[in-house]
């Protein structure tokens, strides 16, 4: 190691360069889409687990439960190589025409992730005061519209922490997504370390920008919570 030839250019310039461009700008699109996803998925298992009609509640549950305890790894090959036997016939036809790896990585990434933002918002639902939400029911509320109107705005604020953190668990859990052969950040930097043999330099050039990722990422959440959910002094 101490005689090794460290050699900065073969990564900072050339096609080698552009891999790594090219790597990071599909790591960002995954995980971009499987966070606006997960979210919403996330969101709704949340609210089904919170409701008060038992087959929504026991679903959710059986979501949660089957989700968190299974590999993520397991679940992108299950998606991949399995896709077929569980989604219409419609929807894998339309999936062989498009860029099935990665939309088999976001499915998995979507829905794994989405069952631990589901248990973020609930905690985030359950800090709310109760009386809030008998209040609005009193009110003429119908459940949907007081988790719509007063519950889940205050709640989604109370959970921004939590949320920052499952979202840069998916932007780095992303790279698992090389397995099936996209060619995402590290996927690219593995193919660099092959035809040059300079894995210190792929992957020191890889952790950097999965580091700024995460930076940019957590500073972006945080001035959305900051200018947008933040409530306004004196109301």
């Amino acid at each position: 190691m101490l005689n090794y030839d460290f050699d900065w250019a073969i990564i900072t310039s050339g096609k080698y360069f552009d891999w790594l461009i090219s790597g990071t700008i599909t790591t960002i699109q995954i995980s971009a889409v499987s966070i606006f996803l997960a979210f919403l998925l996330g969101l709704i298992i949340a609210v089904m687990r919170m409701s008060h009609v038992s087959v929504f509640r026991w679903f959710a549950l059986g979501y949660l439960e089957f989700t968190r305890n299974t590999p993520l790894l397991v679940q992108i090959f299950f998606w991949y190589f399995g896709s077929y036997k569980v989604l219409p016939r419609v929807v894998n036809d339309w999936l062989a025409q498009t860029h099935f790896e990665f939309t088999a990585a976001v499915i998995a990434l979507t829905i794994y992730t989405s069952a631990f933002i589901a248990e973020d918002i609930r905690s985030g639902i359950r800090s709310i005061p109760k009386e809030q939400m008998e209040a609005a029911r009193s009110a003429g509320f119908s459940f949907l519209r007081a988790m719509r109107y007063i519950i889940l705005p205050q709640a989604i604020r109370n959970t921004i922490p939590p949320l920052i953190n499952q979202f840069l668990n998916l932007m780095k859990n992303s790279s698992l997504a090389m397995t099936i052969g996209v060619a995402e950040l590290t996927y690219q930097a593995r193919q660099i370390e092959s035809y040059t043999f300079k894995g210190y330099e792929s992957f020191t050039a890889a952790t950097l920008i999965y580091l700024a990722m995460s930076l940019i990422l957590t500073a972006v959440v945080n001035l959305y919570n900051h200018y947008v959910l933040k409530p306004v002094k004196g109301h």
